[in-house]
């Protein structure tokens, strides 16, 4: 456990309540997730959001454990209950704006970017997003994507409260909100995996390695119809250096045959450190 892990799920766990209290629902948006319930409750019922979040979250938290690992346990309990926290303090906070849709923009920013910090440190919100990180383990779903899911089914619900226009909208915010947590998570710099089949491999290797300070690893392949053994370069690289190994190989064979490939998570030495 790190104290700036903690400190980052804190931070997240207060920009998620303001764009709960400040963004959604002073302009009678809905929101996905145990958040989402939590809002039609209040629509309904005028029940304080933080207390019925952490409530929920809890007992959804009681009974989901067991698929979380310690740490990851540890950090969603602090999340839920700084998230339910920030919720009762920050209720009464306005903004003026009557803009629906500049609202759903911002709300949704803010939570993307509260809940995508919250889950680049290891924790969670718990609620759906137990169910996300269960379908991410066992079905390899991508986490954003299983949030989206998982979000929308809550925020269909709301549609005999909130009204068409207004669900309309809240999916709106939803899918950004999935989009910048998407990017918090992955980051700005997504990376090219490329293979390169040439008869220079080793010039292309060499000059790589020189110029681009970027390793190269030999795979060894066949033929199919000349059953001429081949060595393949795999090379892992960001998107902005793409310009330069083309360059490289074109200079040493502009008969090499060359695939690309997005590459969504690097780690290890060069890339990123293998962490969470």
């Amino acid at each position: 456990m790190k104290w700036k892990d903690i400190a980052i799920i804190i931070f997240g766990s207060f920009l998620f309540a303001i764009a709960v209290n400040v963004f959604v629902i002073p302009n009678d948006l809905g929101e996905g997730g145990v958040t989402g319930i939590t809002i039609i409750l209040y629509y309904l019922f005028y029940w304080a959001p933080g207390i019925v979040n952490f409530t929920i979250n809890a007992f959804l938290l009681a009974i989901g454990y067991r698929f979380l690992d310690k740490l990851t346990c540890i950090y969603t309990i602090i999340a839920v209950l700084f998230n339910s926290l920030f919720l009762h303090f920050t209720e009464s906070w306005q903004i003026e704006s009557d803009e629906v849709v500049i609202n759903a923009v911002f709300g949704g920013i803010l939570a993307g970017v509260g809940i995508g910090m919250i889950l680049k440190v290891g924790g969670t919100t718990a609620g759906t997003t137990i169910l996300a990180r269960i379908a991410n383990k066992y079905l390899d779903w991508n986490v954003s994507f299983s949030l989206l899911f998982f979000d929308l089914i809550v925020a269909f619900s709301s549609y005999f409260i909130i009204g068409a226009e207004k669900l309309m909208i809240t999916i709106v915010m939803l899918y950004i909100a999935t989009k910048v947590m998407e990017f918090i998570i992955e980051g700005l710099n997504p990376k090219k995996a490329v293979m390169i089949v040439s008869a220079k491999q080793s010039d292309i290797a060499e000059r790589v390695n020189e110029e681009m300070d970027r390793g190269v690893t030999v795979m060894y392949g066949r033929g199919f119809y000349t059953q001429n053994a081949k060595e393949i370069l795999y090379i892992v690289i960001s998107k902005q250096e793409m310009v330069v190994l083309k360059r490289i190989v074109k200079d040493v064979d502009d008969q090499a045959f060359i695939t690309i490939h997005d590459v969504r998570d690097v780690f290890g030495k060069g890339f990123l450190e293998l962490s969470k």
